[in-house]
């Protein structure tokens, strides 16, 4: 999850911020003003670093603009006559700095418009390049260029942008009048038209802008400017931007800010390029630079992935001056900002300017890697590195790769853009990746090239396969940083979306079909290659040495077999938080008895039913006692309600009553006595345990059997006896002496005895209000936050996702509850609770077991409020013990 942002509490004095020259008016610590991008170029004209003139239009600009459409939106927001006032001043310096005019005749000017929030969202809003160009100025720049391609190429890739960006025409357009203009003229490449070609390709481009909006292409520089400096506004909220902050967590930015730049040129021929550089491998986070370029382009092709470019380290020969200065560059910022960093760069006629550095955006393993090595390096401290992590990205690591020893059907290579291994279905739309992601079946999006809007349906898909693009595409980009495994630039891939195929060399196969795809290795497999279960990195095991010094929270698991709990050892836990007890009774061997049980009308028949389960239980335990010998194991005696043990489908009821030999009118009759009205708030947790005491004597019978026979053994069991749902002291008062008088039984009969705590989880609003009461009995609580949000919020968790997600949209809630702890509400019961159960018992142990203790902002709060530990699945240990560690630092 993202750090939120801290927003402007005043009006800045400025709106419009310049850069050029030496000067800049901000620097590198005003992003929540000026974006990441606008903070950036303003550092690095300090720096000495060569950038093109401009300007940043604050963020506090894009804050007001979407407050006048939020409070009539019916009236098209308006820019500020103080903000028109200062645009112009600054394009003025500009021109001074240039030596052009904007909208001149001769050595016309043209800038580029970009967006760029406080934190970085690459490709999620809008840029225009080449703005100025008209008629008239293209021709002015085809003469003083003595280029005419180069003008004309420019001016057509404007019309695209201004067309698509401002004017809201749907890109496919003009792309589709570009592929009929490259097959009429018999070429492959964009760079293979000639002037003639452009200039008719322009013309064409105008005419759809007429067609669509019913109104010509501005052909006055300062309406084009305007118009672009709106849209880019209007992108803070067009659909994928806002789904992007959602995604990531991002919440309380003003907006984003819009940067006007000189431009520089890459397509101005051979002596001319573009590219994208980091300073170490965003992959594998290699210390050495790493990209892409491509001669004779514009930025836009490059990040887009309509040309397939070339590798960093051949730039050498291409441009071998501008290359040494690159180098020196990306030296100078990693040193600066004490990280990797992320430069998008031009060369215009040999010559080398940057537009762009942010910190790079990275895998885990590369992240990891990153920071090792830079504190080896000295570079930043072991608690910097720490924080630097993203604790929910570092659990990638953990995921699975393909088997070395399986048989491979080889179909195709392309460029490893994200590392890690995926098996799916191909789906060949955003919509069908969702649809088929949503009905539980993994899927690989392929597609030519990704773009954002394509943005949804990366989310549902484990893997991506594209046709065009690099490392530094869309693609390899967004899947980086979602964790997805991504391969791109297949040049075998042939999509015919009509049809609902593709060809990957000579082998068809259709939308459905499964395939295999290697992240790490750019390669394409047929059907589905079996995967192996990830190991820890040596760098991940370095960092958690390194969290486990400066983290007071201890990290335990939810485990619920010998196996989940000894994969959680291995990755750190120090016991179990909370073995769910009806997770046993599903298995094969134990589920008639189970039914047998709940279908038996007196306690002697239920008592028989439970004697048989009784030894297996017994096993059960045993074996976690084994797994975490030395260790607490914290377990909670049966929650659920008893019908959800029986069957509900016809076929399945006459299966059950063969086995129980009984009719199928009395299981269904049992099933209907045991039906309740809420069964969540039902005969379920303590009540079940009340009311049917035999249930939960026959577990506690179970758990100090294995605990005193694992002692014999001369292993050291350490049991904690956790009662569900309690509201009352009195209800654990209740089950408190059942649970004593079979310790005592079990411990004569067994001739040793074995230390045990008596706890109970607080998941009821009561037993938050009541917890100095609570705490005179219990000796531990742990938090279910699952079912404290539940009531506290009066949502049902099963059902909530049907308005969670408008809620989320509209602001309601700024983050789902059942992720992260509601800190007003649940938290505030929460704190509540641990104050007044210490004032009663002060050495009371209080623990979180529900699905936020996992999560590293609930963790934080966890951290604040003294909770001892927090507990959450065997994966997500490593996480833990890192965000553990964050908290301690943070606070």
């Amino acid at each position: 999850m993202q750090k939120t942002e801290k927003s402007l509490e005043v009006t800045p004095e400025n709106l419009v911020y310049f850069f050029g020259d030496g000067h800049a008016d901000g620097d590198e610590a005003q992003k929540d003003l000026l974006g990441g991008k606008g903070a950036n170029l303003a550092e690095m004209v300090k720096l000495g670093i060569p950038v093109p003139p401009g300007f940043t239009i604050s963020t506090w600009v894009c804050h007001d603009f979407n407050t006048q459409r939020s409070e009539d939106p019916k009236k098209p927001p308006q820019l500020s006559k103080t903000l028109l006032e200062e645009v112009r001043r600054a394009l003025g310096k500009v021109e001074e700095l240039t030596g052009r005019r904007f909208g001149g005749e001769q050595k016309p000017l043209l800038v580029s418009v970009r967006s760029g929030a406080a934190i970085s969202m690459p490709g999620m809003m809008d840029t225009i390049l080449n703005l100025g160009l008209n008629r008239t100025t293209v021709e002015a720049l085809a003469e003083e260029t003595g280029n005419p391609r180069f003008a004309w190429d420019s001016f057509r890739r404007f019309l695209q942008m201004y067309g698509n960006v401002v004017l809201e025409i749907p890109g496919r357009v003009f792309e589709e009048l570009l592929e009929k203009k490259k097959e009429e003229k018999g070429v492959q490449e964009d760079t293979q038209l000639d002037p003639a070609a452009l200039r008719e390709l322009s013309e064409e481009f105008e005419e759809q802008i007429k067609s669509h909006t019913g109104a010509p292409f501005p052909q006055d520089p300062w309406e084009q400017l305007l118009g672009a400096i709106l849209a880019v506004l209007s992108s803070w909220n067009n659909d994928r931007a806002i789904l992007y902050r959602r995604l990531h967590g991002i919440t309380g930015l003003l907006g984003t800010a819009v940067n006007v730049q000189a431009m520089v040129f890459g397509n101005l021929g051979e002596t001319s390029g573009t590219g994208v550089a980091f300073t170490r491998d965003p992959a594998t986070g290699d210390p050495h630079p790493y990209g892409e370029f491509l001669v004779n382009a514009q930025g836009e092709d490059v990040v887009a992935g309509v040309r397939t470019p070339l590798p960093l380290d051949e730039m050498g020969e291409a441009f071998p001056q501008a290359y040494q200065d690159l180098m020196k560059v990306m030296a100078t910022l990693e040193k600066h900002y004490r990280d990797m960093q992320d430069l998008e760069f031009t060369v215009q006629e040999g010559r080398l300017y940057l537009l762009q550095t942010r910190s790079g955006k990275r895998t885990a393993k590369a992240a990891l890697k990153i920071a090792t090595d830079m504190v080896k390096e000295g570079l930043i401290s072991k608690q910097e590195a720490i924080l630097r992590l993203d604790a929910v990205q570092c659990e990638q690591v953990l995921h699975p790769q393909f088997d070395p020893q399986a048989k491979k059907t080889h179909l195709a290579w392309g460029i490893p853009a994200a590392p890690g291994s995926a098996v799916g279905e191909i789906a060949l739309s955003p919509e069908k990746a969702v649809e088929r992601a949503g009905q539980g079946t993994s899927v690989i999006l392929v597609r030519q090239e990704t773009s954002p809007e394509d943005l949804e349906g990366m989310a549902s898909a484990g893997g991506i396969l594209t046709a065009r693009g690099g490392k530094t595409s869309h693609a390899a980009v967004v899947a980086r940083q979602m964790g997805k495994v991504c391969v791109s630039g297949v040049h075998e891939l042939q999509i015919d979306e009509a049809r609902g195929s593709i060809r990957l060399g000579k082998t068809e196969l259709k939308e459905g079909d499964f395939i295999s795809i290697d992240g790490s290795l750019g390669e394409v497999y047929l059907g589905k290659v079996p995967l192996l279960e990830a190991s820890l990195p040596g760098e991940l095991l370095e960092v958690l040495e390194w969290a486990d010094q400066f983290r007071r929270l201890r990290i335990r698991t939810n485990a619920d077999t010998p196996g989940d709990a000894k994969k959680a050892r291995d990755f750190g836990a120090e016991g179990i938080g909370l073995c769910r007890t009806e997770h046993m009774f599903f298995g094969e061997d134990r589920i008639s008895h189970v039914r047998s049980m709940i279908l038996s009308n007196t306690k002697e028949e239920r008592t028989k039913a439970l004697d048989a389960l009784l030894p297996m239980q017994r096993g059960d335990f045993y074996g976690i006692f084994q797994a975490m010998d030395g260790l607490p194991v914290n377990i909670r005696l049966l929650d659920p309600p008893l019908h959800e043990f029986l069957p509900k489908e016809p076929e399945a009821v006459q299966a059950v009553a063969r086995e129980m030999g009984v009719s199928p009118e009395e299981v269904r009759k049992r099933a209907a006595e045991l039906a309740e009205v809420n069964p969540m708030l039902g005969l379920r947790g303590c009540r079940l345990g009340i009311t049917f005491p035999e249930i939960y004597e026959m577990q506690v019978r179970a758990i100090l059997e294995a605990a005193v026979d694992a002692r014999k053994e001369g292993l050291d069991p350490r049991p904690e006896i956790m009662i569900p749902l309690s509201s009352t002291a009195r209800e654990l008062e209740v089950l408190q002496r059942m649970v004593e008088d079979c310790a005592k039984a079990v411990f004569e009969e067994r001739g040793m005895d074995c230390p045990f705590a008596y706890g109970t989880m607080i998941e009821t609003p009561r037993a938050a209000l009541t917890a100095d009461r609570v705490a005179g009995v219990a000796e531990f609580f742990s938090f279910g936050t699952n079912d404290l949000t539940q009531m506290t919020f009066g949502y049902s968790r099963d059902d909530s996702a049907s308005f969670l997600i408008p809620y989320l949209q509209e602001g309601i809630l700024e983050e789902d509850p059942f992720v992260t702890i509601d800190r007003e509400g649940v938290g505030r019961l929460m704190a509540i609770a641990v104050q007044e159960g210490r004032k009663t018992r002060g050495d009371l142990k209080v623990g979180i077991c529900g699905e936020s203790g996992g999560d590293p902002e609930s963790i934080l709060f966890c951290h604040r409020i003294e909770l001892d530990y927090v507990s959450c699945s065997p994966y997500r240990v490593p996480t833990a013990r890192l965000s553990a560690a964050q908290a301690a630092l943070k606070s």
